[in-house]
């Protein structure tokens, strides 16, 4: 039993770093786009900063979108951003 105990710590520990880093994902329609700030926001309120060299890939008020994002302190870090149709 200590064994498994101590395995099943082990595979926990060294995958907990793994998670952590996986970004998140949202749906939502926007409500303001900025390529001079590099921002995106959703008609939910939430912001997005977008990554240096973003290609805008046509993003208008009303559209949706998702994004892929990751959480630095309370900034939303955008890392993909892609239409929905």
């Amino acid at each position: 039993m200590r064994v498994l105990l101590s395995n099943l710590a082990i595979v926990t520990v060294l995958t907990a770093p793994a998670v952590a880093l996986a970004a998140q994902t949202t749906t939502g329609t926007v409500k303001a786009f900025s390529p001079a700030a590099q921002t995106l926001t959703l008609s939910d309120g939430s912001s997005y900063m977008l990554p240096k060299g973003f290609k805008d890939p046509g993003i208008k008020a009303g559209e949706k979108v998702t994004i892929a994002y990751d959480m630095v302190g309370k900034k939303h870090e955008a890392k993909t951003v892609k239409l929905l149709q």
